[in-house]
């Protein structure tokens, strides 16, 4: 039996599937909030710097003109794998403008991890087959080195403008920004947009967004993203926040129901990318955008700008509750929502935030770049800390057995599989990968997540799925499936204990086991390494199962390996191991 969205949730919304993001972000005909009565679309933080959403529309229109005179790149003309271009930068205004305007053309935009060094660049570029690339002054010269063996030329490299404050004593080398670009562009003939001769269905068919998953083992692997799919996400995000056509009509067409949102987490990533920057503008939201993460000056411009949603990931919480004191230096008054992804946020620290902002609604919502984004989410009237939310209007999901098998009751884990029409085409020249995640069932075509999850019932009698563990990080012991996450929530408990993490080791004889890497708290240093270890290892033989316990031993280190968004990076971890034992002869 497949699960459903609640009974309230509103039946998913007609999605035009022959028209481009472009079209659907900036004309009013597909429902988005009316321009004239939208707040801008992108603010600096830092500055307070602006387009209106009318401006937006513009300059997309102007920035399309130039890329064609630029780079040759026609609307109508040849494949969009034809007019691949990168963006290799730190959130600015503009980001969504150079997006939209590679759209307008029938281009696509490859979002590239502004954290990444020039070798990481490099084989994004080479594996999209990019033709040009934006990027701004801090990233320019691993730009510059990341494409020196991909043919693309150093003219074809453009800026991305930002603020003085981010760039301090960075000088332009003279290459075009995209301003020059605009300008150029609008002394040039207007040409017509790429989905005005699109057939009927080519915007499912068509891949806008090309991003990377770094997944857990080996070279990411490049998502396509159809036009349709980050369409049909935001209408779901949109309804699933919207019960009734009469709250739609009221939140989202009259000029009184308007806010800002927090345009802080990387517009790279997908949570930044979608969730923050296609659904706040088409809801005619104003993203308040900052390029990098400074606590104090996150709290400062929620109190100038007057931010209504929050957009965050877990260390940034985590972060708010332990500086309470700075926090209340602050007016958050504004603040009605903070929702958080792209890892999990422990029930405690949700629990806290919740005591310290007792108006706020803490959400946490579960999505994947294959997904482009969100399945479920926590709407503000049904939170259940712990959970990720009721799933959204237009998923199935399955809940599948490692055997193979369904589950249709509560309270049981197993794979989550979904179909929506927001599921990625697949991955880029990678068949393995598309046939062991994308498989096609009794009634349609699914993505396997990897994650185990389960379903559950809240106290209203609202189904919620709760993301219990990675599948892939499961440890297997005689053949017996360990839970990292139920072992590191364990650990937590020791008093020795301040930060953890579990991975499985090989073991000739029961194929994994379980290691724990552990941070201690302080106060543990006063005993020696040993004692500690041997205590930590008897606190989980002590009250978990026999195959459970730590027989691949405890080691110390002095952090947790964490991603920007707070996912725990075991394959680091797994790597070093792995090695650690090659040396010493072991084997694996």
């Amino acid at each position: 039996m497949p699960f459903h969205p609640p009974s309230w949730s509103p039946p998913m919304p007609e999605i035009n599937e022959s028209i481009s993001i472009e079209r659907f972000m900036t004309d009013e005909n597909y429902d988005r909030h009316p321009i004239g009565y939208s707040n801008p679309p992108f603010t600096c933080g830092m500055t307070g710097k602006s387009y209106s959403a009318f401006e937006v529309k513009e300059r997309v229109e102007h920035l399309s003109r130039a890329l064609t005179d630029e780079l040759g790149m026609k609307p109508n003309e040849g494949s969009e794998w034809d007019k691949v271009v990168g963006v290799f930068s730190n959130n600015t205004i503009d980001y969504l403008t150079v997006a939209w305007a590679i759209h307008r053309i029938g281009g696509i935009c490859t979002a590239v991890n502004a954290a990444y060094n020039e070798h990481e660049l490099e084989f994004q570029m080479k594996h999209s087959g990019c033709k040009a690339i934006f990027t701004c002054l801090p990233l320019l010269q691993t730009c510059f080195k990341g494409i020196e063996n991909t043919g693309i030329d150093k003219k074809n490299v453009y800026i991305l403008p930002m603020p003085e404050q981010a760039t301090p004593g960075m000088k332009n080398p003279g290459q075009k920004t995209v301003d020059d670009l605009i300008q150029a562009g609008s002394k040039l003939p207007k040409q017509p947009a790429d989905d005005e001769k699109w057939s009927k269905g080519e915007g499912a068919r068509r891949t806008a967004f090309l991003c990377y998953s770094s997944g857990t083992s080996g070279l990411p692997k490049g998502v396509m993203i159809s036009h349709t799919n980050v369409i049909a996400n935001t209408l779901q995000l949109v309804a699933h926040e919207s019960p009734s056509r009469e709250d739609f009509m009221k939140r989202h067409m009259l000029q009184s129901h308007t806010e800002n949102c927090l345009g802080l987490l990387p517009m790279s990533h997908i949570y930044g990318l979608i969730v923050i920057s296609h659904l706040g503008p088409y809801r005619g939201d104003g993203v308040i955008v900052l390029p990098k993460y400074d606590f104090k000056q996150l709290l400062q411009v929620i109190q100038d700008y007057k931010i209504a949603m929050l957009y965050l990931v877990p260390p940034m919480i985590i972060h708010m509750t332990k500086a309470k004191e700075t926090v209340k230096q602050y007016d958050l008054s504004s603040v009605h929502g903070i929702f958080t992804g792209a890892a999990p946020l422990g029930r405690e620290t949700a629990e806290e935030l919740s005591e310290m902002l007792p108006k706020v609604a803490v959400r946490q919502g579960y999505g994947l770049t294959e997904t482009a984004t969100v399945v479920c989410s926590t709407p503000p009237d049904d939170v259940w800390f712990g959970s990720s939310g009721p799933i959204l209007p237009g998923y199935t999901v399955r809940v599948i057995t490692v055997e193979g098998n369904e589950i249709t009751g509560y309270q049981q884990p197993g794979e989550l599989v979904v179909k929506s029409p927001s599921v990625a085409l697949g991955y880029l020249n990678n068949d393995k990968a598309n046939m062991e995640t994308f498989v096609d069932l009794d009634d349609g075509r699914y993505m396997r997540t990897g994650d185990e999850a389960m379903i559950d019932k809240s106290s209203n009698g609202h189904e919620h799925i709760f993301i219990t563990d990675r599948i892939k990080e499961l440890i297997k012991v005689k053949g017996m499936q360990v839970a990292p996450a139920e072992l590191e929530a364990h650990l937590l408990t020791h008093p020795s204990v301040n930060d953890c993490v579990v991975i499985g080791i090989p073991s000739d004889r029961e194929g994994e086991v379980p290691k724990a890497f552990v941070v201690k708290n302080p106060g543990a240093i006063e005993d020696s390494d040993r004692i500690v270890k041997r205590e930590i290892a008897r606190h989980v033989e002590k009250h978990k199962s026999n195959h459970k316990w730590l027989r691949g031993g405890v080691e110390f280190i002095d952090v947790v390996p964490k991603s920007p968004s707070g996912k725990i990076l075991r394959r680091m971890l797994r790597d070093k191991e792995k090695e650690k034992m090659r040396k010493e002869g072991a084997k694996l």
